[in-house]
């Protein structure tokens, strides 16, 4: 089960675990994760938990909520080591389950290669973009090698590309308007799709699938003429997908 790490100041102040669908945060003393501060809003912000994945939104507030040092303007997803900041407090996700994802994927990579996996500290952070935190090494068990092993094994392994590029199986084709006929490459985790302020979806990429779920717009997009609903959808093979005016089309190579 994912959770939010609170700290202010770097003082951890508590821990919150995401079991709900829906968690507010704000000032007020009915929100889920309740933060009395002034430059926090009544009620700030709000995690949406869809099965394995989770998106935070800010709901109008005062000052803003950034992720990543990055303000947001809609729903963004969350992934394992994403750091919400509300005023001065920071509330840091954690994944350990996505976490495996990723290292079980690098495993099949390099099985691939016909290696063995080594998946020392330093390796976590070339392989997954990622720089190794607390959390990670509370919950990853390096396999140890020899060191006069581990230099012969690294001279003689090719280097690995990134997860995202590896691991690219669809594209969607664009069936109208100006880019019709081109062809995007999902080699992202998340691929935002739509016109921002009018209409726009996310395309994320799990282990056993793609799923698409709208971020943005009053109008939810379609899936073969059907909306979606609040909830993400898996996509299959050959799916018409109407998006801000634009078809196109997702095919699993």
């Amino acid at each position: 089960m994912a959770k939010l790490i609170i700290t202010l100041d770097g003082q951890l102040l508590s821990e919150f675990e995401l079991d709900k669908e829906r968690i507010t945060i704000g000032r007020k003393s009915n929100n889920d994760i309740p933060i009395d501060n002034l430059a926090i809003s009544g009620e700030h912000a709000v995690i949406n938990n869809f099965h394995d994945e989770a998106f935070v939104e800010d709901l109008g507030s005062t000052n803003g909520t950034l992720v990543n040092k990055q303000p947001i303007t809609t729903r963004h997803a969350l992934h394992h080591g994403d750091e919400i900041e509300i005023g001065k407090y920071r509330l840091k996700y954690v994944n350990i389950q996505e976490l495996g994802h990723k290292i079980e994927a690098h495993e099949k990579v390099a099985q691939e290669f016909g290696k063995a996996v080594i998946l020392p500290n330093q390796a976590l952070t070339t392989l997954s973009g990622e720089k190794p935190t607390s959390d990670m090494m509370a919950h990853t068990i390096p396999l140890v090698m020899p060191e006069a092993a581990r230099r012969a094994e690294t001279a003689s392994r090719p280097s690995l590309p990134p997860i995202e590029e590896v691991e690219s199986h669809a594209v969607v084709q664009i069936l109208s308007g100006p880019n019709t006929g081109r062809a995007l490459e999902l080699t992202k985790t998340s691929t935002s799709l739509g016109k921002p302020g009018v209409q726009v979806a996310v395309i994320t990429r799990r282990l056993h699938g793609y799923f698409l779920t709208h971020v943005q717009g009053d109008d939810y997009p379609t899936v073969n003429s059907q909306a979606l609903d609040a909830h993400p959808q898996q996509l299959a093979d050959h799916d018409v997908i109407e998006l801000a005016g634009v078809k196109m089309e997702f095919h699993l190579k």
